[in-house]
């Protein structure tokens, strides 16, 4: 008995620390997809004033991989972008974001702000935990002009030399591009 009153009086200590555990994750996640954001969003600002739409395709061709990879390297995580509506085949989704990817376009579709929507969860590979998350990256106004349904014929003519097999335009203002992506070992 005193042995089953022990072992509930420690189930119930660890369930805060485990909640505490991946609020701070979660907290930690939604910081580094800041980051990425603020570094992506002024490299892409800089290639739009330098040269325009065209410009700014290899920010997100070259730049984009190499803040992930960046900052990957400086948090023992893997992170990432990915879609369901691909341009780059090295953002493809694995089977977890696909699910997860559909399930925000359900909630965009039910009347939930795309700029809210995320999602965490501590899933199991092999042998191994892992804390996963998502945020929904929105199309802003200013994305349109690459991922949009009408793209400017140099800009088209670009895309096409660069992605034979974009599956990333036809998007309008609010829709759900994609998502950010993040797996933190556990």
């Amino acid at each position: 008995m005193r042995s089953i009153i022990i072992l509930i009086a420690f189930a119930m200590a660890a369930g805060p620390v485990l909640a505490s555990d991946a609020e701070e994750r979660i907290k930690a996640s939604r910081a580094t997809v800041k980051s990425f954001m603020v570094d992506l969003k002024g490299e892409l600002q800089s290639a739009m004033k330098a040269g325009g739409p065209v410009n700014a395709i290899q920010v997100c061709k070259q730049k984009a991989p190499q803040i992930a990879a960046r900052i990957s390297n400086e948090k023992g995580w893997d992170v990432g972008r990915t879609s369901l509506k691909l341009r780059n085949p090295n953002n493809a989704a694995d089977e977890w974001e696909k699910q997860v990817l559909q399930k925000f376009e359900q909630r965009k579709a039910n009347g939930e702000d795309p700029k809210t929507i995320e999602f965490h969860e501590v899933v199991i590979k092999g042998d191994k935990k892992q804390f996963r998350y998502m945020k929904a990256i929105p199309t802003a106004p200013v994305c349109l002009a690459c991922h949009g349904e009408k793209i400017k014929p140099k800009v088209a003519t670009k895309l096409d030399q660069l992605y034979p097999d974009d599956m990333a335009r036809g998007f309008k203002a609010g829709d759900i591009r994609g998502a950010f992506t993040i797996i933190q070992p556990m």
